[in-house]
């Protein structure tokens, strides 16, 4: 029968390979939290996050212009004081008129805002460089647009699903039942599509961000579940037996 490569077969120095590559995967997964978290929390106009967050942010609000919902949620902080977003607001509520944002909103975008929302900053956010472009944003907020649905995914398909073959590709020399692994290394892949197809879901049926949640939930923690197993059997486990498939 064949035997193949398990932790025990390992060297010191492959496992601190491997062990360095997962910690910094591990880092770096929860400063990805930390992103969706401070991108989405407050759309609302309540601190923190929420599953009515997620519902603005993919649906949309559809009582409020798509400029309207971002000062009240996750780019108020970058305003200076109350006045000048309230100054913006009612710019909005008045018409939207170009020698109105000329005066007032103008000024403010100038000073607060034009560092991110630019061509020079490289960002994928909406220009605030003239009023053409600023005024596009004070129409009804539906969410999320298709064409940025399309951009974030191919970007989260195409990193994420390279992360989740290298942490399995480490996590497949651990000793467990086969079915388990086998299980266990398709998991995160199975999550990760059915929490990016469930964006689309929600642009359409505001309801199913619980779906989003449960799904992004599940892949952390079945990815989680890897990379501790991984690190405890690498340097802790003592094997009792060498399986003899993978």
């Amino acid at each position: 029968m064949p035997k193949y490569k398990r932790f025990a077969d390992a060297s010191v120095s492959e496992k601190i390979l491997d062990s360095m590559f997962l910690i910094t995967i591990g880092v770096a997964y929860m400063f990805a939290l930390l992103n969706l978290y401070y991108t989405h929390q407050g759309r609302d106009g309540k601190p923190g996050l929420s599953v009515r967050d997620v519902q603005l942010a993919y649906y949309g609000s559809h009582n409020q212009t798509r400029l309207g919902a971002a000062i009240n949620g996750p780019m108020e902080p970058n305003l200076p004081n109350e006045a000048a977003k309230q100054t913006i607001l009612d710019w909005i509520n008045n018409g939207a008129k170009e020698a109105e944002f000329h005066e007032k909103v103008e000024p403010i975008m100038q000073k607060n805002c034009i560092m991110c929302h630019s061509a020079e900053s490289g960002l994928p956010i909406p220009h605030f460089t003239s009023y053409a472009n600023v005024v596009q944003l004070t129409e009804t907020d539906t969410g999320a647009t298709i064409p940025a649905l399309v951009r974030v995914s191919h970007i989260h398909l195409f990193g994420i699903a390279f992360i989740l073959f290298f942490v399995g590709r480490i996590f497949i020399l651990c000793e467990m039942p086969v079915l388990i692994k086998r299980i266990a290394v398709a998991i995160p892949f199975m999550f990760l599509l059915m929490d990016i197809s469930s964006w689309y879901i929600t642009k359409i049926m505001p309801g199913f961000a619980y779906v989003v949640i449960a799904n992004g939930a599940l892949m952390g923690i079945s990815f989680g579940g890897q990379l501790l197993t991984s690190l405890y059997q690498m340097w802790l486990y003592k094997p009792k037996s060498i399986p003899v498939d993978m």
